[in-house]
């Protein structure tokens, strides 16, 4: 399998992955949202996780990145994190005992013991991938950034499997807000691509186009027409 955006798409709508709310509902960033991207369900399904950890190692392909570890925002990509990092190891040459580290993230830190104990089981080696299932303001991205900065991580690259698209109250994207960390961020999916689709097939009606369309002069990286 080679990376195909449009496949990855297609199989983002199948399962549900984008939807809308016939109510709106607040987001963890506080956002009143009509719409929602959860990866919850593929993450729970070994088939699906499976087939997501493969997009995501041919993405990474793709890309040209060499990781030596992938590590997920806890506690969102946590599963995905760890099954792809299996998968990564297993197609190196150097899959030998003490080559591979298999890390993640503590949901709520230890009250104490140093960095690497509080924040970590596991502590990730190597040249590392941060993975984030769905990306809204990219605080959780940096507070992940910074956890591994304390630590002395290497970090090549932050993976969002959807990128919701927004500015944040400061008006920097995400991708603004990471390359400040000194890390390049990218998504599998944006909402600005797949909101059109998923509206033309899921046909929640005309209000909420127009919410979503409000929804994003106020918040989106740019407009958008349904």
């Amino acid at each position: 399998m080679t990376w195909q955006k449009e496949e990855f798409c297609e199989f983002i709508l199948e399962n549900n992955v984008i939807g809308f709310f016939t109510e709106p509902l607040k987001l963890k960033s506080g956002r009143i949202s009509p719409w929602y991207v959860n990866w919850r369900n593929i993450a729970e399904d070994v088939y699906l996780i499976d087939k997501l950890s493969d997009y995501l190692i041919k993405y990474v392909q793709n890309l040209g990145l060499k990781p030596d570890c992938f590590y997920g925002v806890p506690e969102g990509a946590t599963k995905l994190s760890i099954i792809t990092q299996y998968k990564w190891a297993k197609i190196q040459h150097n899959y030998v005992n003490g080559a591979h580290s298999l890390s993640m993230g503590r949901g709520k830190p230890k009250e104490h013991g140093d960095a690497k104990d509080r924040y970590f089981l596991g502590i990730p080696k190597g040249n590392v991938i941060i993975i984030e299932d769905v990306t809204t303001t990219g605080n959780s991205l940096v507070e992940t950034i910074n956890k591994l900065s304390e630590v002395g991580t290497q970090i090549i690259a932050a993976i969002g499997l959807t990128n919701r698209d927004e500015i944040r109250d400061d008006k920097k994207s995400v991708e603004e807000l990471i390359r400040e960390k000194g890390v390049k961020y990218y998504a599998m999916s944006n909402a600005i691509d797949l909101l059109p689709i998923a509206y033309d097939k899921l046909k929640p009606g005309r209000n909420i186009a127009e919410s979503i369309e409000e929804y994003f002069k106020k918040y989106g990286i740019k407009e958008i027409k349904l």
